[in-house]
């Protein structure tokens, strides 16, 4: 009687774990391709964000979306001048199919710091870039032309107030953008464009508007760049706080310009 009792509740188990995977499954959205994992490098710290939270949520958010494996490189440090420590390798990016740099580290300026980091993606290693990752490596030529912006695609100094940005997606037409609905975030920082800001190399998919002391105020807020000639590279300049990064609909644009910059976005 005992063996047939445990029998039977490991037999309603599977059956609720199966019903709870098919209910997650359910709730994700879009569908997105499945298959061998993409061994995925997250580097993330630096200053003026809750980068110890949203770690978590790219990552676990990400890989609810797709089969990502994760390497996180966070660093605790709050400053502006701190090298993240996985740079310091000259290897750094070895093993890694795609990094998503979201670090925020404007004062590093060293030229070879910034090549070591540069030197991977010019190769062809995928990329995408989030938020303070299009402030960072303020090196000569800034605010002009910095070898940084030539992996990003947009020059951006700069932000105005935290208030809701409306997002419009502007390329219907482009895989990463077509079932991601416009949507209007909560308080956040909406990054200038410098004139010509969006590189020759770079097309734009999305603008962010807000209203700032009743003036319309618009920017480039997610673009492609092709770097190096070859290397595919996803941006955002959205997600400051928290809840822009929890959102379903941010995590959304960011798995699938993840996917779409190593070409498995089908």
């Amino acid at each position: 009687m005992n063996r047939w009792i445990g029998m039977a509740a490991v037999g309603v188990l599977a059956a609720l774990t199966f019903r709870l995977a098919d209910s997650v499954d359910a709730q994700t959205s879009p569908k997105l391709p499945r298959g061998k994992a993409l061994r995925a490098l997250l580097v993330i710290g630096g200053c003026c964000h809750d980068y110890k939270l949203q770690k978590d949520l790219l990552t676990q958010g990400i890989s609810e979306r797709a089969n990502v494996e994760w390497t996180v490189a966070y660093d605790p440090d709050t400053g502006t001048k701190h090298l993240n420590p996985i740079y310091e390798q000259a290897d750094w990016a070895k093993g890694f199919d795609v990094v998503v740099h979201n670090e925020c580290s404007a004062d590093v300026t060293d030229p070879a710091a910034i090549e070591r980091i540069l030197k991977p993606h010019r190769d062809g290693l995928p990329s995408v870039v989030l938020h303070c990752g299009m402030h960072s490596y303020r090196s000569a030529g800034f605010p002009n032309n910095t070898p940084w912006f030539e992996f990003t695609g947009l020059k951006t100094t700069g932000h105005g107030p935290q208030l809701p940005i409306s997002v419009t997606f502007t390329d219907r037409q482009h895989p990463i953008v077509t079932s991601v609905p416009d949507w209007t975030t909560g308080n956040e920082e909406l990054y200038n464009n410098l004139p010509q800001g969006l590189l020759p190399t770079a097309k734009p998919l999305a603008t962010g508007r807000q209203i700032v002391k009743e003036q319309p105020v618009e920017s480039v807020v997610a673009w492609t760049n092709t770097y190096g000639g070859k290397t595919r590279v996803f941006a955002t300049t959205l997600g400051h706080n928290n809840e822009t990064v929890g959102d379903a609909r941010y995590l959304d644009l960011v798995t699938r310009g993840l996917l779409w910059s190593v070409d498995k976005l089908k």
